[in-house]
């Protein structure tokens, strides 16, 4: 309206300014009179631009009292949490609370961790004892028959009826132990891939001779209880498997699983080694033979680990590295690294005349230069020599670079059905120690490959160096079919085996490699979180300085419907996850399989990365002796240093344990159900109840922790009755208080309904899919995290995260590293049915969580005893919110300036209730609940991180996924670059055009591939990469207690009064409504943004 009137007002100078100096010409009256008129409109006008509205700071104030203390009645009045903190005070006299000590519990994990993987290695010694035995007295016999059970084949029939050879009646029976899998605990099976015949001579030698395996299959499985998968893979490509299991093919009809290929075959088979890949991509290099050699380059790449270390030479007329930033130097043959090669060699493009010589000169420099500086693995050397001839004379190449001493081994692979230059291929590695092979199809490539290994293996084999070694985490993805069992993050140990008969003892013969997987969730069961404290947690890491397991570590995400690795999943850094540790003293230290301790202030969030807290965290950290691992376990400074124990006797803390409103954590280990298959099926309540009433005395239970539960079942027994006083009082009851719940450091939780289900609109809260709100292997309840971090009896407010408005990630799902199987099913299968729910939530309205911790006090030492809460709908919070913040109609306004009577309801003003990282919980705009106000209002999120009154906190993502961009974007000439677009198109269309030309043929132009490509292309804008985030969060400044202020906004200026809200992590807002300054000052997001580096 302003703006209207003073362009009105202008108009009518303007269009008045001719007539006004006629007047003067034909009398002063008139002027005079104009100029008076102009003077008083636009001192009116003055009046209008700087006038304000006035919002009384002291009426907010009254308001945010009334508000602070309504709810915090509302809230202890439901909870009880005054009663828990009374029962917890009167035990006071009769508990002790002891100081954690990191560096013994440290030790104490890491020697337990030791035993139980070093159960693992033994069973998987014995394997490798009995192939070699087995082996040495069985004769081969090339006529042999032998029926196999072949587990693609077992239990199916022919058109007859009849069972199909290789087949046979094999019975399976779903069991616990191997996530509900149908296994056959008996006997063991064999997998044959596609591209090998499953009747070979070899294969039915070997099926033959490892069937003496099944008897140290089961009997490992006997004296290991907690084994897994046991294997044996062949040298000649079969997989035996215990126990057997029903092998499910790709959709079509295909077995792509070779067992050589996996990193426990090629890391047991091989030892560390550096490789420098050299491919010729001169013009004859063209067509199929550039397809083999790329998809050559890409197996071998897929042959290294991460103790090795690679790079890839292209060579014409001139030596080019295919990365130039790898330039003159190896790098680790990580998954990271490999991917990326990949990449890189799908873009190689053939021109020119191949020249060999300069490429393997640089070859051997590179490889010298690192023997020399002890850099790579300082193990094996290798050259991969890839091409379709050589024609050059390099004998002098190899006199000054690797003859007499032969220390680089040179394989090489001539591509194309071409033999012409075989024979210089082949002498290039019969003269250095190496192996010559012939691909002339893609289907000979995976065989040709693998012959690599078996030379680097011999002199393992002939020294009988049975070394035995661990992989890092991986996920089989390949080796299950079902979603639930291949994302389970493990890590196998496995062990070579030789060939023991003396008439091949020389020629170093590897017939195979054992091994058996470890889940790391098992592993890390043996690191209780309960004494570990509220925010602490432990983690494992390789020698390599990888995450084994982590809190942080997240190796999923979500591609449309299906939970996906992430391709680096498994080569996420220690720095990535601990990125605080900007020295990376940590990580030294912990490679280096060092014994120490570390402190390190850190930002850590909670809530999906949108609440940022502060914490001192003290890091232990030892090794975990006869493996490459390192453990480390973070306790926090405060509430994390102390634990108390209290005593009951078994009989009273039973009673309490059978109340139907109490649970304890079915995560944690307080009774061991795996050892015994009968104990299985157990809920860990049924096992706890079991042992405590001696019906099963011989089950394995943690003492320290069942004491705990039962002390804290017998505290927390009176809030059963108290919320069901209340909630037989229907005439009392405020509607839309949904439940009460508690839970304590032992991991017991209780609740209340005091709502049905069908009238509940939070139906998943605080059940088995609310991952969130539950104790879990990785972390307490979030309620009770973020409750811990206030004092004890004042009420923490927030509104949970809601799944269909995630601001957070928006390309990725958290999912964490330690989901078991059937968690894992639940998501793929319920993840509809919870994105329902949560559609049904946003439209019936959403819900605030009330929570505050309960504390015990000993002398001058403090513990956290447990949380409190309740939840209910914010509908019922608004609606008290709304009776309070509105003056009566009979205030009395004579001596007050501005609008009064004041009221949320009205036009000119804006109220909200935010918490204290900023976001809405309260607004007259339903839809901006559970938003970062700076989304809302970005002018008056700009003036309180301006004043102080709000904090921004810079966080780091460096295991996001973002979409792939196809094109990087210039802010240069925006308006020219549709032309510049259309010169792009035309260079492109000519140059292909004129290369068609040069080609073209009819089969070609009929082949499919050329539309594939351009169709594929336009899908790679929704391809997601990892990438390296930034993201905002936003923290309140709890010593600034109030403020207002004025925000010019152009003609008009906005008043904002802020309040904290008494006994509360809540903030009152009034601002004036009528004053637009999105123009001005633009929203305020917490989207992360990737990080680009400058190389």
């Amino acid at each position: 309206m302003q703006i209207v009137a003073a362009a009105g007002m202008n108009r009518w100078s303007w269009g008045n300014a001719g007539n006004a100096s006629k007047s003067d010409r034909s009398g002063p009256h008139r002027g005079r009179l104009m100029m008076l008129l102009w003077i008083i409109l636009s001192s009116s006008l003055c009046l209008m631009v700087d006038g304000q509205m006035k919002i009384p700071p002291e009426t907010v104030q009254q308001w945010a009292v009334s508000f602070g203390k309504d709810i915090a009645a509302l809230s202890g009045r439901y909870s009880g949490a005054k009663l828990l903190q009374k029962k917890y005070k009167d035990i006071e006299g009769v508990v002790k609370i002891e100081e954690v000590d990191g560096e013994e519990l440290v030790k104490k994990f890491a020697e337990e961790m030791e035993e139980m993987l070093g159960r693992k290695m033994k069973s998987v010694k014995r394997l490798a004892e009995a192939a070699e035995d087995a082996d040495l007295y069985h004769e081969y016999n090339e006529t042999m028959e032998f029926d196999y059970y072949n587990s693609l084949l077992i239990n199916t029939v022919d058109e007859d009826g009849n069972p199909v050879p290789l087949g046979g009646e094999f019975p399976l029976e779903e069991n616990e132990h191997f996530n509900k899998l149908p296994v056959n605990t008996q006997q063991s099976n064999i997998q044959v891939p596609t591209n090998v015949y499953n009747r070979d001579p070899d294969i039915l030698n070997g099926a033959y001779m490892s069937e003496a395996l099944n008897e140290v299959f089961i009997d490992n499985f006997q004296k290991d209880p907690t084994l897994t998968w046991q294997y044996f893979g062949s040298s000649t490509g079969f997989f035996r498997l215990y126990p057997g299991i029903q092998w499910i093919p790709d959709e079509n009809g295909v077995v792509t699983f070779d067992c050589r290929n996996r990193n426990w075959y090629i890391q047991a088979a091989t030892s560390p080694k550096d490789v420098v890949i050299v491919v010729d991509v001169s013009g004859s290099m063209k067509g199929l033979r550039l397809t083999i050699a790329k998809h050559t380059i890409n197996t071998i790449l897929d042959t290294l680990g991460e103790n090795d270390f690679v790079n890839i030479i292209a060579y014409s007329d001139y030596v080019r590295y295919v990365e130039p930033c790898f330039k003159g130097m190896l790098v680790q043959a990580d998954l990271d690294n490999r991917e990326h090669f990949k990449l890189l060699v799908e873009e190689l493009h053939v021109k020119g005349e191949g020249k060999v010589k300069n490429a393997m000169k640089e070859s051997f420099k590179i490889l010298n230069e690192a023997a020399a500086l002890g850099q790579g693995s300082l193990c094996n050397q290798a050259i991969m020599l890839i091409t379709d001839g050589a024609m050059e004379d390099f004998q002098d190449v190899f006199e000054e670079f690797n003859w007499p001493e032969r220390r680089v081994r040179v394989f090489t692979y001539l591509i194309g059905r071409e033999m012409t230059f075989a024979e210089n291929v082949k002498w290039i590695a019969c003269n250095n120690k190496g192996y010559y092979t012939h691909v002339s199809t893609l289907a000979d490539v995976q065989e040709n490959v693998m012959e690599y290994l078996h030379v680097l293996s011999r002199p393992m084999v002939i020294n009988h160096d049975h070394d035995i070694i661990w992989t890092e985490a991986y996920m089989d993805s390949v080796l299950f079919n079902t979603q639930a069992q291949s994302l389970l993050l493990m890590t196998s140990v496995a062990m070579p085996v030789f060939s023991k008969k003396e008439e091949t003892l020389s020629h170093g013969i590897l017939l195979g490699v054992v091994g058996t997987d470890v889940p790391l969730r098992e592993l890390m069961r043996l690191a209780p979180r309960y004494k570990l404290g509220i925010h602490g947690y432990a983690y494992l890491i390789t020698n390599n300085g990888y995450i084994l397991s982590h809190p942080d570590l997240r190796p999923l995400y979500k591609e449309g419907k299906k939970l996906k690795p992430k391709p680096n999943y498994n080569s996420v850094d220690l720095s990535e996850v601990e990125w605080e540790d900007t020295e990376e003293k940590l990580r030294t230290a912990m490679v280096k399989g060092e014994t120490g301790t570390l402190s390190l202030d850190v930002r850590t969030s909670v809530d999906k990365g949108r609440r940022v807290m502060f914490l001192k965290n003290d890091y232990f950290y030892t090794i975990i002796n006869e493996t490459p691992f390192s453990l480390g376990i973070v306790l926090t400074r405060g509430y994390g240093r102390y634990i108390f124990i209290g005593n009951v006797s078994v009989e009273e803390g039973l009673h309490d344990l059978l109340a139907p409103d109490l649970t304890i954590a079915n995560e944690w280990t307080y009774c061991e159900t795996d050892i015994d298959p009968a104990h299985r099926k157990l809920s860990q309540l049924q096992a706890v109840m079991l042992y405590l009433t001696g019906k099963e005395p011989h089950l394995e239970c943690d003492g320290l922790l069942l004491q705990q539960t039962l002390f804290d079942a017998v505290v927390t027994a009176p809030m059963e009755a108290y919320w069901t006083a209340l909630m037989l009082n229907t005439s009392g009851m405020d509607e839309g208080v949904e439940t009460a719940f508690l839970g304590t450091r032992s991991g017991l939780t209780r609740f209340q309904r005091y709502t049905g289900i069908e009238k509940r609109i939070a139906k998943s809260f605080l059940t088995s899919t609310d991952k969130e709100n539950m104790f879990t292997l990785d972390h307490f309840p979030v309620w009770y995290r973020r409750a811990a971090e206030y004092p004890a009896g004042q009420f923490l407010y927030y509104m949970p995260r809601q799944e269909t408005r995630d601001i957070f990630r928006d390309y990725e799902a958290d999912y964490s590293a330690t989901f078991s199987a059937e968690e894992v099913e639940l998501q793929a299968e319920e993840g509809g049915r919870k994105r329902r729910e949560a559609d049904e939530e946003e439209e019936a309205g959403r819900i605030v969580i009330a929570a505050t911790a309960v504390t015990v006090t000993v002398g001058k030492k403090t513990a956290i005893a447990g949380a409190i809460g309740v939840q209910m709908t914010l509908e019922m919070m608004e609606s008290r919110f709304w009776a309070i913040a509105a003056q009566p109609n009979d205030t009395d306004c004579s001596n007050v300036e501005g609008s009064c009577p004041l009221r949320c309801e009205n036009m000119d003003i804006n109220c909200y209730v935010i918490d204290n990282h900023g976001f809405v919980i309260i607004s007259e705009q339903r839809k901006d609940a559970g938003r970062f106000f700076g989304e809302t209002d970005g002018s008056v999120m700009t003036t309180l991180i301006r004043m102080g009154m709000f904090k921004r906190v810079s966080l780091f993502d460096y295991q996001a996924m973002c979409k792939m961009n196809l094109h990087s974007v210039s802010s240069a000439r925006p308006l020219l670059s549709p032309f510049y677009g259309l010169a792009s198109a035309l260079k492109w269309f000519l140059s292909n055009f004129l290369l068609f030309l040069l080609e073209f043929n009819i089969c070609g132009f009929w082949h499919t591939e050329h539309f594939a490509d351009a169709s594929a292309h336009k899908k790679k804008g929704d391809i997601l990469q990892p990438c390296d985030t930034e993201y905002p969060s936003f923290i309140y400044e709890p010593s600034v207690k109030e403020t207002n202020s004025f925000i010019k906004c152009g003609r008009c200026q906005k008043m904002f009064v802020v309040q904290q809200i008494p006994d509360s992590n809540l903030l009152m807002l009034v601002v004036q409504a009528d004053c637009d300054c999105s123009r001005h000052y633009p929203p305020i997001t917490m989207e992360p943004k990737e990080v680009k580096y400058i190389l």
